[in-house]
């Protein structure tokens, strides 16, 4: 057995400069390490859909010296920071990684670990003030800044390590590039700045290597709002999808009318109570037909999308110890819902990965 087996949990969208400086980083601290990373495919945490295909961030990061990739399924992959952690630090439990190494803004492992020890506490609650995450847990701290995106999620990374294996270790690298940087420009950026710089058709060779260049995919914007105002307007039952609430079904048929647009709807929906982030994320849980009824929905199976020899050879190690299968279950919600997602992103992308989930026969680099 390998003394680490550093697990990676990554959206990659899209796969970029800061992205192999992390796995460098990691080969430079662990050079006889396990690499496992655990993918975000079709729709991300923020509701996002991927530039990048799930198979195509797979090829990617074998190609950059990942040596096992799994995938997350949409149904957890696509919801809170919290569900998103824990679902992602579940799976790389199973897989008996011992240590997950992820980029932070503050590197102060200790103060972020202090926060999710409060933040497990029966007592800890956040208030409701109609601010944003961010603000709302720094003032339920009573701590005056607002804590950065990646360390809100190392605080989720951590709370989850510790409700399913404290054994776990959690290293921090330090990140080159804030996660809003969209001015700055040096070969490292923030993936939201390469977005904002592709949607706008700007170049974006010098912050990704050539071959993301192959992969990347532009969204149909057009179709994806008229996918989800038919939605909208003829599903009956939106309060049954997760982040729906009581009343912003309505609020969303009344908008759908005034919005030209998904940035418009997004901006027209949005309130103190519901934010831009979480108005995004529901919108794909409609799009998706993801039910609240699923959250509780236990994970069955781990997808394994690709591996290099080593990788391999270790999955064929540890194969005995895990508890549920290393293949797709046709009958599982999960699988489901990563047909569905696969469906609707080819539709909304061009591409054909529907044949591959189908196929779901992992990528041995």
């Amino acid at each position: 057995m390998h003394v680490n087996v550093i697990g990676l949990i990554c959206e990659y969208n899209p796969f970029h400069n800061g992205h192999i400086y992390h796995i460098n980083k990691i080969k430079e601290m662990y050079p006889d390490s396990i690499l496992v990373l655990i993918i975000n495919g079709y729709f991300l945490e923020r509701g996002e859909i991927s530039l990048i295909s799930k198979y195509d961030k797979t090829k990617l990061a074998l190609e950059h010296g990942i040596d096992l990739v799994v995938s997350l399924p949409v149904l957890y992959g696509c919801q809170s920071a919290d569900v998103f952690s824990y679902e992602s630090v579940n799976i790389l439990n199973k897989l008996k990684v011992n240590k997950i190494i992820c980029g932070s803004e503050s590197m102060d492992l200790d103060r972020l670990n202090t926060i999710a020890d409060k933040q497990l506490k029966s007592d800890f609650s956040i208030e409701s003030n109609g601010e944003s995450y961010p603000k709302r847990l720094a003032n339920s701290l009573d701590i005056d800044e607002v804590i950065p995106p990646n360390d809100l999620l190392i605080i989720s990374y951590l709370k989850a390590i510790k409700k399913i294996n404290p054994s776990i270790s959690l290293e921090l690298i330090k990140r080159t590039n804030e996660y809003h940087d969209t001015l700055l420009d040096s070969n490292i950026v923030s993936g939201e700045n390469i977005r904002n710089k592709y949607m706008n058709n700007l170049d974006i060779s010098n912050y990704v290597p050539s071959s993301t260049l192959n992969y990347i995919h532009r969204k149909d914007e057009d179709k994806i709002f008229n996918l989800l105002k038919y939605r909208i307007l003829f599903d009956d039952n939106l309060d049954n999808y997760i982040d729906v609430t009581e009343g912003l079904d309505f609020k969303l048929r009344k908008e759908i009318f005034n919005s030209k647009n998904i940035e418009e709807l997004i901006n027209n929906t949005k309130s103190k109570r519901y934010t831009y982030n979480r108005i995004k994320r529901m919108l794909a849980h409609i799009l998706l037909g993801i039910l609240k009824s699923d959250n509780d929905y236990k994970l069955d199976y781990i997808q394994v999308l690709g591996f290099n020899n080593k990788g391999r050879d270790y999955l064929s190690s540890i194969k005995k110890d895990i508890d549920i299968p290393l293949n797709t279950l046709s009958k599982s919600k999960l699988f489901q819902y990563e047909l569905k997602a696969s469906l609707l992103y080819d539709l909304l992308m061009n591409t054909n990965t529907y044949e591959e989930e189908l196929k779901n026969r992992p990528i041995n680099y």
